[in-house]
């Protein structure tokens, strides 16, 4: 299952993906169902998660009914638990909608929900990052899950998140982030398909986040909290939820 799983992140197109995983996640749920995993964003329980990733793969990380992976369940709970996001009227921008959440976040009363993306089938606007098409100030709660590192000019990028935030709005910027790395690696020559997913973990990333990654968003002018959620939580719970330990979450606020 791993190879083929493997052979379809590679080759198939993403927006393809997403489509053929709405006929697949049925049949999925069923087959993995047990006790000893949980998927905190629906509740469901499973003998085992699957495999993912594109160069090196992750066992046990993508739920059967969400197909939430680490990070997403990481920012469900935190969202969940430490903020007002389910209760609270937000105006919401979503980047790059994950089908995790996309549903969920769509039938909330409480939230004016707004996907944007340049390919995704689930965005309400298809747009550039880094020429956003939203007055300054729009949004009370922006949502970029593991984008940025697709950007080249990705403090652009930065900039125009800040600016659509409202002043007291809050920013969650995920990405994939090598905290034994002091800086970011980037080298822009670098434009092999097969050399980046090596040297970049995915072959359309075109960086590699180090620590710095929060000076990055603090010079654009957001005040950053690095929040270790796991470091709270129990061993337990974070094999439970298969949570990736050390994971920092990125809360950002004007």
């Amino acid at each position: 299952m791993s190879n083929l799983f493997k052979l379809a992140l590679n080759s198939i197109p993403r927006p393809v993906l997403i489509r053929a995983s709405y006929l697949i996640r049925p049949f999925l749920k069923i087959y993995l169902k047990g006790n000893r995993y949980t998927d905190p964003i629906d509740g469901s329980n499973f003998r085992k998660f699957l495999p993912y990733g594109y160069e090196d793969q992750r066992e046990n990380v993508l739920s059967p009914s969400t197909l939430s992976l680490e990070r997403h369940r990481l920012l469900w709970i935190y969202l969940e638990q430490h903020t007002d996001f389910f209760t609270k009227k937000r105006r919401v921008l979503h980047f790059a909608p994950e089908q995790a959440f996309y549903k969920r976040f769509r039938k909330m009363e409480n939230l004016e929900y707004t996907t944007t993306d340049l390919n995704s089938p689930l965005a309400d606007v298809k747009a550039d990052i880094c020429h956003l098409p939203f007055a300054n100030s729009s949004f009370d709660f922006i949502l970029c899950n593991h984008v940025l590192e697709h950007i080249p000019d990705d403090a652009k990028a930065m900039n125009e998140l800040y600016r659509v935030l409202k002043p007291g709005g809050t920013a969650i910027l995920q990405i994939p982030q090598d905290l034994e790395r002091e800086k970011t690696f980037q080298d822009d020559s670098i434009t092999d398909a097969k050399q980046r997913a090596k040297l970049f973990g995915q072959y359309d990333h075109v960086r590699v986040y180090g620590r710095d990654y929060f000076k990055k968003l603090r010079k654009v002018g957001f005040q950053v909290e690095e929040v270790d959620l796991t470091s709270k939580m129990s061993k337990t719970e974070v094999d439970r939820y298969r949570l990736a330990v050390g994971e920092i979450l990125p809360v950002c606020s004007k």
